[in-house]
């Protein structure tokens, strides 16, 4: 259903073409969990939801994938205005 959302998501990652919230590296930390770890888990996931966010009215998508060690992994992300992928917070599953 969002196939072409998570191609440009996808394309961002390849590209570096992202930015990492403070909070979603304070939730990678905590996790244990590396940057390789989040852009291999959109790159190996799928859109599970798409949220509108409450302050901006912009979408953001929750992205389910693997973690390099094949562990399960939550990405929430939006594509900014600016052409960037902004990665909101990640977890392990």
């Amino acid at each position: 259903m969002f196939d072409g959302i998570l191609k440009e998501m996808r394309d961002k990652v390849r590209e570096r073409k992202y930015v990492m919230s403070i909070h979603g590296e304070e939730e990678m930390n905590n996790d244990c969990l590396s940057i390789y770890d989040v852009e291999r888990g959109i790159l190996t996931g799928k859109i599970v939801e798409r949220q509108k966010d409450k302050v901006s009215a912009e979408w953001k998508y929750r992205i389910t994938g693997q973690t390099v060690d094949g562990k399960e992994v939550e990405v929430i992300a939006k594509l900014s205005p600016t052409g960037k992928l902004v990665i909101i917070t990640v977890y392990a599953l």
